[in-house]
């Protein structure tokens, strides 16, 4: 790795043994070589930071919390672009490239794309994700309201440090508010090429109608009261 690579890959992870192992796999095979792992265990008890210690940077971090865990591998990080990923997520060949690519824009402050299915999904489920993470976070760009998802989320050095990261105290929807805070320092940039593929082991756990009350609620929970729900539990 780079002394000071171009981007810093970040994923936070809590007995991620299952997903680990492939997330990493898939950043070491882009085809855009100037980067960083840095992984953020958050205490696990299962294999995962024998995994992750074999191809990446691993950080302990016994406080609990999404925010609070990519806050802490934002100090690690020695990039210029932050991309946080999650632990169950993995990335197109080129995602890297294409971030490189967009941030040659000193403009933009933050990027994402597409989040589509990891596991094989039936069409209603592919459909869905679809339009929550290109028509909706596209819209909500266009609306200059960005809400860009967490597992696909690249940001400019600058731009993260300038707004003080994520906020601690949200348990969720900390993506969005890192996103509205963002858009003061620069514009948000939406590539239908950086691509990720998440598991879609919640929507299983939960079921789709549970899964969607559950973000429905919680959707107007924080832009009507800036009150997003405080409990996520894992689902492993």
């Amino acid at each position: 790795m780079n002394s000071k690579p171009e981007i810093s890959v970040i994923i936070p992870a809590y007995n991620e043994q299952d997903y680990i192992g492939k997330a990493i796999e898939g950043i070491k095979k882009q085809r855009f070589k100037d980067f960083e792992v840095i992984v953020v265990d958050g205490g696990s008890t299962d294999r995962t930071r024998e995994i992750a210690g074999r191809y990446a940077k691993v950080i302990i971090e016994k406080r609990r919390g999404i925010s609070i865990a990519r806050n802490r591998g934002s100090k690690a990080a020695k990039g210029r672009v932050l991309l946080f990923i999650d632990a169950d997520t993995k990335p197109s060949r080129d995602l890297l490239l294409e971030y490189h690519n967009i941030f040659k824009d000193n403009t933009v402050a933050a990027a994402t794309g597409p989040i589509l299915p990891l596991e094989k999904s039936g069409r209603a489920m592919l459909y869905g994700y679809k339009f929550v993470s290109i028509v909706f976070v596209r819209l909500t760009i266009l609306l200059h309201q960005p809400s860009v998802v967490g597992s696909n989320f690249a940001v400019s050095r600058k731009a993260f440090n300038s707004v003080g990261g994520f906020n601690e105290k949200l348990v969720t929807y900390e993506d969005w508010d890192l996103s509205k805070r963002l858009k003061k320092y620069g514009r948000v940039s939406y590539s239908n090429n950086a691509v990720v593929y998440t598991s879609i082991r919640r929507v299983r756990e939960w079921g789709i109608f549970g899964y969607f009350r559950y973000h429905v609620g919680n959707m107007f929970r924080y832009y009507l009261f800036k009150s997003p729900k405080e409990e996520y539990d894992p689902v492993r």
